[in-house]
């Protein structure tokens, strides 16, 4: 079991077969994002609930439900993290989370992945590697990051996208598959007189 949930916690990924994971690893997120997603608008409960299920969670991290993990202890907040409506993280591998990341709704940050070959894939042979949006990330509504990618720092991704390769800092990324468009400048930043309040 130890060696299995030294697998699971590395940041260089791996290859094994799926039945191999004890059962209650899972069953714990399960019944953990059940709470979570059953609880009334009240902070302080769900910030109580995310501490269990979170293996790092910043007091400043923010889940809207619903909310779906694998495990819930390889999801780590490393400050301000705010997760809008319907997302799924699927955590077979450390997804890391910096300062000031913003997930909108239907997000799925996905680690996991199964083998091509179907009689592989039939016996439960999964695939899973890390992934880390740093700080100021911002992902668009309905967007996929694949295992093994890295967003740099203040980037966002397009609603939509498919990410399934790095994304340097400071650019707005889109599409399917996701590439980069451009560069953001100081032409993005809103003029406070535009601002209504």
């Amino acid at each position: 079991m130890d060696e299995i949930m030294e697998h699971l916690k590395s940041m260089q990924g791996y290859v094994g077969v799926n039945p191999n994971i004890p059962n209650e690893w899972k069953e714990n997120a399960q019944k953990l994002c059940w709470e979570y997603n059953q609880t009334p608008p009240d902070w302080r409960k769900r910030a109580e609930l995310l501490k269990r299920l979170l293996g790092t969670c910043d007091p400043l991290t923010f889940i809207e439900p619903s909310f779906r993990c694998d495990y819930g202890f390889n999801i780590h907040t490393h400050g301000l993290t705010v997760i809008n409506y319907n997302c799924v993280i699927l955590d077979t591998s450390p997804v890391n989370l910096g300062a000031g990341v913003f997930l909108a709704p239907g997000v799925c940050l996905a680690c996991a992945g199964h083998a091509l070959d179907p009689e592989q894939r039939a016996q439960g042979v999964g695939t899973s590697k890390p992934i880390t949006l740093e700080d100021g990330v911002w992902i668009g509504a309905n967007a996929v990051v694949c295992g093994g990618v890295t967003i740099g720092q203040g980037s966002v991704i397009g609603a939509g996208s498919v990410v399934a390769r790095d994304i340097p800092a400071g650019v707005v990324a889109a599409g399917v598959p996701c590439r980069v468009i451009r560069p953001i400048t100081e032409a993005d930043r809103i003029d406070p007189a535009q601002m209504a309040f």
